[in-house]
């Protein structure tokens, strides 16, 4: 422990990773600004510690599960088909599948906001609204907490110091520090970031826009870990992390600058939470 305090390169593996964490965090505040903003206002505080305690505990569960977390790279069964060939995973199984609910929720969100419900479709009871965004925020954070922990693990050198790693406890440490910190700071701005998503309806469409694109990147990151193959040489790859969240975030910069030019037009209105209020404040 001493050993692992004093040395420098543990404090930037520390500061990188929490970093790290932080930027692939930001879909999950996005996802939990919106979901959570369907909710009466006082339950969506609630819904937001929630989810990311939920972050944080799946996080550090897979790191202490590690070995059997590695252990999904490997085959569960293969498909040859001619023209398709595959060697399906049970990481690519998680991936791929939370991909999918990703899509379907985010798509499913913006026909709501800009469709609304249909008149004959039963109200949702209030007992019931929190219990089930806590599910869906409980299903996606599976998902994410697979991708930030191997990526982690992919960052982090387990051999052993005179190898020029931090050993394997010491590598642990560091991602469970970085999982902690990352968590809180994304608490302290869970708050002022999710009323600000949900004050700007431009700002929600852009958010679950970059969930699909998000969806459409695990997609075909599960593609590419189950070793999709058309024909003889036409092999799935992922898409580079580093151009969706550079287009995340060039995409928030405009329309920031289209909020500030334009701060006194008034917004359109989307069908959202308010609505759910209005029908529970009535009953």
């Amino acid at each position: 422990m001493i050993e692992l305090i004093s040395n420098p390169n543990a404090w930037v593996a520390l500061l990188t990773l929490t970093f790290l964490e932080i930027i692939l965090g930001i879909d999950n505040i996005v996802f939990l600004s919106i979901v959570s903003g369907k909710l009466p206002e006082h339950e969506q505080p609630k819904a937001r510690r929630i989810g990311l305690l939920l972050a944080m505990a799946f996080r550090v569960v897979l790191l202490f599960g590690i070995t059997w977390v590695l252990s999904l790279q490997e085959v569960l069964f293969h498909i040859d088909w001619g023209f398709f060939n595959a060697g399906v995973t049970g990481q690519s199984l998680i991936i791929f599948g939370g991909g999918l609910f990703l899509l379907y929720k985010s798509v499913s969100e913006i026909h709501h906001k800009m469709e609304g419900e249909e008149e004959s479709s039963p109200k949702p009871k209030a007992g019931n609204t929190l219990t089930a965004t806590v599910i869906q925020i409980a299903l996606l954070n599976l998902v994410f907490s697979f991708d930030s922990i191997l990526t982690a693990v992919g960052l982090i050198s387990m051999k052993s110091p005179a190898e020029g790693g931090f050993g394997y406890e010491g590598a642990i440490l560091i991602m469970i520090l970085s999982i902690i910190i990352s968590i809180a700071i994304m608490m302290a701005f869970a708050g002022p970031v999710s009323k600000f998503v949900n004050n700007h309806p431009t700002i929600q469409i852009l958010g679950l826009s970059f969930l699909i694109l998000i969806g459409v990147m695990l997609l075909a990151e599960g593609s590419h870990l189950a070793h999709f193959k058309f024909g003889n040489d036409m092999e799935v790859g992922t898409i580079p992390k580093g151009y969706l969240y550079f287009s995340i975030f060039f995409s928030l910069f405009v329309e920031f600058l289209n909020i500030r030019m334009r701060k006194n037009s008034k917004p359109v209105q989307l069908h959202d939470s308010k609505e759910l209020d209005e029908d529970f404040d009535t009953k």
